[in-house]
């Protein structure tokens, strides 16, 4: 469905993205990554708003840029608030129908069954202006859906939402991932979680990592897990973990807190066990975050160069 290949796109001497190669299937595909991380640049290059300094940008099998058939086929949900807050929703969709081609007659009904899927009601008839921020951004993606493209991009779509308008808004767009082909960037990895979606992690430009919620499990599994032990004895502990010959590295943050990385934490546990029957007293034992989350904030930090 989606080709990258070694795309990088410059403004000026501000590099936006650089050199990210990856391939999407069809299915349901989540971008995650920081503020400023790329995602809107990535974007632009496979909704044909940029064009790649270096690199191609394939959807469909063809360049985006410039190409309608393709531009077509591509529903998109930008990040950015309307602007235009004089018309109604219903006047808004129809006029985002009209420039994709559609008769006045088929763009007012298109707009007008979109409206009706994200839960407006008469709401779509009210000016823009006087509406929440969740029944903008409802609209906004109705404006994205109304001409049933093949691929939907979703940028932030959820940012700013109360948690109600939040938690209908995910509920439908995990109904539309049944149907057709999604890409939905956030910098919150829980939203895209809830999506079941395969993972795409970009930062400072560059992706880091790409699959399904388990084959990045596995990459991290192959690095040092760090484990946080609260003990009254930090020395006497980190003698024994040591003589264990089971890590990558230790310190001993403060006086009672001992931080210890391993790729054996069964083993290590073995350890603590020992060294508690032998009278260490142990309050706490914190094991790395192998949620997604934790999973996400960990590629962070490898990407920022903290692993050791």
């Amino acid at each position: 469905m989606l080709s990258l290949q070694h795309v990088t796109k410059l403004y000026g001497s501000v590099i936006g993205v650089n050199d990210v190669s990856a391939e999407f299937g069809q299915g349901a595909h989540g971008l995650l990554g920081p503020n400023g991380a790329g995602k809107t640049t990535l974007l632009g290059l496979i909704t044909g708003q940029l064009r790649p300094t270096i690199g191609t940008v394939r959807v469909f099998g063809e360049r985006p840029f410039g190409n309608p058939a393709i531009l077509a086929r591509i529903g998109y949900c930008p990040a950015g608030d309307l602007t235009e807050r004089h018309a109604t929703p219903q006047e808004w969709v129809t006029y985002l129908m009209r420039l994709s081609g559609f008769d006045p007659a088929a763009a007012a009904r298109r707009a007008r069954m979109a409206l009706d899927e994200v839960g407006l009601g008469e709401a779509s008839q009210r000016p823009l202006s006087t509406l929440s921020k969740g029944m903008r951004q409802r609209a906004k993606l109705a404006g994205a859906f109304a001409h049933e493209p093949d691929l939907l991009v979703l940028d932030e779509p959820f940012d700013g939402l109360d948690p109600v308008a939040r938690h209908d808004l995910v509920g439908l767009v995990r109904s539309w991932a049944r149907t057709r082909s999604l890409l939905v960037a956030s910098h919150l990895l829980h939203e895209v979680e809830t999506l079941q979606a395969d993972l795409a992690v970009i930062l400072g430009g560059r992706l880091v990592a790409s699959g399904t919620a388990e084959e990045i499990r596995g990459l991290i599994d192959a690095l040092p897990s760090e484990v946080r032990l609260k003990t009254e004895a930090p020395a006497r502990l980190a003698e024994r973990i040591c003589a264990a010959g089971i890590i990558e590295h230790l310190q001993i943050v403060d006086a009672d807190t001992l931080v210890v990385g391993t790729r054996q934490a069964e083993q290590l546990a073995t350890v603590v066990a020992a060294a508690v029957a032998d009278g260490i007293l142990v309050r706490e034992v914190i094991a790395a975050d192998r949620t997604l989350e934790g999973i996400f904030g960990r590629l962070v930090q490898l990407h920022r160069g903290v692993e050791r």
